[in-house]
C-alpha cells in the first residue's frame, strides 16, 4: 500500500488514546503520516469555517480526500478494504481527515471523495485515531491474507 495522511483537528496528548493509535500505528507498513491542525475558537459555525480553512491548505495536491463523518457510509472491514483497491488505483495521496469537536465544515465534506463512518455511535474525536489506525491495519491484513482478521461471524 502506498502511505496515507491522517489529517486531524486537535493535539493528541499522552494518554490511553495516543497508546491505542500508536499501537496500531506502528503495525502500519507505511505508518500513518499525521497532520495536527489546531482547534479553532468561537462559534460553532465559525470553528468549523477556521478549522475547514486549515485542513483544506494541508491537503497535499490532488489529495484523494477521505472525511471520517458519522453521516458518511459505514462499510464492514472487507468492503473498507476493496474501497482501499479503488482509492489506491487513483494513484492520489491518500488523506483521511477528522474533525474537531464541530465536526468538519459543508467545504470539507464536499470537496471529499468519500465519507467513512465509524458506525452510528458518535465517537470522541481523539479515539477516532486509533480506530481508523486499527481498520486501516485490519484492511492492510485482509488485502495481504494475514490471519489477523477472521471473517468469520457467530451464527
Amino acid at each position: 500500500m502506498k502511505p496515507a495522511r491522517l489529517i486531524a483537528i486537535g493535539r493528541l496528548k499522552p494518554g490511553p488514546e495516543a497508546a491505542l493509535f500508536a499501537q496500531y500505528n506502528a503495525r502500519l507498513r507505511p505508518p500513518l503520516a499525521v497532520t495536527e491542525l489546531p482547534e479553532a475558537r468561537g462559534g460553532a459555525a465559525e470553528v468549523r469555517r477556521r478549522e475547514a480553512a486549515a485542513i483544506l491548505a494541508a491537503l497535499p495536491e490532488a489529495a484523494l480526500l477521505i472525511a471520517l463523518d458519522l453521516g458518511g457510509t459505514a462499510p464492514t472491514s472487507e468492503a473498507l478494504a476493496t474501497l482501499a483497491e479503488r482509492w489506491e488505483a487513483a494513484a492520489r495521496p491518500l488523506c483521511f481527515v477528522i474533525g474537531g469537536a464541530e465536526g468538519l465544515d459543508p467545504t470539507v465534506l464536499d470537496r471529499a471523495a468519500h465519507r467513512l463512518s465509524l458506525g452510528p455511535l458518535t465517537w470522541p474525536h481523539f479515539l477516532v485515531r486509533g480506530l481508523l489506525a486499527e481498520q486501516w491495519y485490519r484492511v492492510q491484513a485482509i488485502r495481504g491474507g494475514h490471519p489477523y482478521h477472521r471473517a468469520w461471524r457467530p451464527g
